[in-house]
């Protein structure tokens, strides 16, 4: 067995491909906060393809953990130099192997806040990016505004010079670049949010302006923030994962990351500092993200949600075979022909019908295993972002919300935190005691889920909705998640 760490590079099996750069001349150029298995699958990626190239040395990503969790990360990197390996599975078992060396230091905020504050003060650092969740920009869910009753945001604004959180990390740094008279970096948000770009600099915007006017306006006026749209599943890495890795490459990887093979990125032009060149390495750099950003959030991440809680209820556990399911997958497509697709404007290059197959074919692939458990946590983060748009949107056009009500209807019976067999559900999410307390409430009370009024505004007040929802919530209880999905398809 082999250790991966950077002496070990040329002893590793031939399978296995590895950086044909040297990386003792890559210079930091990014700093990246929330460096998980999606990053390393995508960005992290796209450098080190444009470094084996002999390109983009000067872009070197240094990571930046904030959360508790974020602490084992730093310590798997740093005990492989940073290396780690990026398994790609085909769906006919192929494995495709290959190592990354585009990141090259890991802070932990908690540890020492001002390396990280000068790090992030450099001139050689020009973008910082974020992979933080939905739920990491600290907003409302309906009014959309940053929230700064938080708490840790009332700490960063009395204590601006020992931050917590992303906002007063970056602001401060922003800050001390100021005084030093040091260009602004540009902030590049690689989450799954509507107008990601826009959203962060809303919210990044909002603590400057709270922590200090003058600064605020700075930011608003200096700060380029390019929306984007990233897609590339990306399961938790398991311990079987980590095992199968061992068994056939010889390779110890303390935390690997696997990944379908699909891989796309459409990224806004619009940075202050520069950019790597990543439209060398199939990035599509357009002027407007909006239309592939919305493809993306209503078909594929609205399609997850579609698909988790029904197929979970029914009793799978593995996306896969959820979409190895005839009903099913007649329920997703037909979710994203008659009522996602209607929302979207026309999208350069795409051609949807092939889009949505390809979907259902990357569901399906087996060797992904990506868990429904995963896809169905932090929900109150993602159907209010994905999904909640798309019925909205509906309505306004006077269109059908039967699938979409029922896909509501869904989260609300797993909130139960019981399935079918009668099997307790372990619930994940931020908002997980208030939701299943209000579940708890549904077969009484069928309009309280809905009636949360912070994830879905006034649309219990919309008697089309209220009465498809009702009517799917119905034959949740009394027939059961297939049944009630083969009544939507057949109606």
């Amino acid at each position: 067995m082999t250790a991966l760490n950077q002496a070990n590079l040329t002893q590793l099996d031939a399978a296995v491909a590895t950086p044909s750069y040297s990386r003792d001349r890559i210079t930091p150029g990014i700093v990246h906060f929330g460096v998980g298995g999606f990053h390393r699958a995508h960005q992290a990626m796209y450098l080190d393809t444009l470094m084996n190239r002999g390109d983009a040395l000067d872009w070197g990503i240094v990571g930046v953990g904030v959360m508790p969790g974020d602490k084992r990360m730093q310590e798997a990197l740093a005990a492989q130099d940073h290396l780690y390996t990026l398994v790609v599975k085909h769906p006919d078992g192929e494995y495709q192997p290959r190592v990354i060396g585009s990141i090259i230091d890991y802070l932990y905020a908690p540890d020492d806040i001002d390396a990280v504050l000068e790090t992030l003060a450099d001139p050689r650092i020009r973008i910082v990016s974020l992979t933080v969740t939905e739920g990491g920009y600290n907003f409302h869910h309906v009014t959309g505004e940053f929230d700064l009753d938080n708490a840790d945001v009332q700490h960063d604004l009395s204590s601006p010079q020992a931050p917590r959180t992303t906002f007063g990390i970056v602001i401060e740094a922003l800050a001390r670049r100021r005084a030093r008279d040091i260009p602004p970096f540009t902030l590049m948000s690689c989450d799954n949010i509507q107008g990601n770009g826009e959203v962060a600099h809303k919210m990044f915007v909002a603590y400057a302006r709270a922590r200090d006017p003058e600064l605020g306006a700075w930011v608003e006026a200096e700060v380029r923030f390019p929306n984007s749209m990233v897609d590339r599943i990306t399961p938790v890495t398991t311990a079987a994962d980590i095992d199968e890795i061992a068994e056939r490459f010889g390779l110890e990887d303390r935390w690997p990351v696997v990944c379908e093979p699909f891989t796309q990125w459409v990224l806004e032009d619009h940075f202050s500092l520069g950019r790597p060149a990543f439209e060398t390495v199939e990035v599509q750099v357009v002027e407007d993200v909006i239309p592939y950003e919305l493809m993306k959030l209503r078909l594929l991440n609205a399609s997850h949600q579609a698909l988790t809680y029904f197929g979970y209820l029914a009793g799978y556990r593995y996306a896969h075979e959820v979409c190895q399911d005839r009903t099913f997958v007649d329920f997703l497509l037909a979710y994203m022909d008659h009522e996602a697709t209607p929302t979207l404007s026309p999208v350069p290059g795409v051609d949807l019908d092939a889009y949505k197959h390809t979907l259902i074919a990357r569901f399906a692939n087996p060797e992904i295993k990506d868990t429904l458990a995963r896809l169905c946590a932090e929900s109150s983060d993602r159907i209010p972002k994905w999904l909640v748009p798309v019925i909205r949107e509906r309505l306004a056009q006077d269109g059908d919300v039967r699938l979409s009500a029922a896909v509501v209807a869904s989260w609300a019976r797993y909130a139960e935190g019981v399935d079918e067999q009668g099997e307790p559900i372990e619930v994940v999410d931020r908002l997980k005691a208030s939701l299943m307390a209000i579940a708890q409430r549904n077969r009484d009370e069928p309009t309280a889920f809905i009636e949360n009024r912070q994830l879905f505004g006034d649309l219990a007040d919309d008697e089309r909705f209220r009465a498809a929802y009702l009517d799917a919530l119905e034959r949740l209880h009394r027939d059961g998640a297939r049944a009630c999905v083969e009544h939507l398809i057949g109606a």
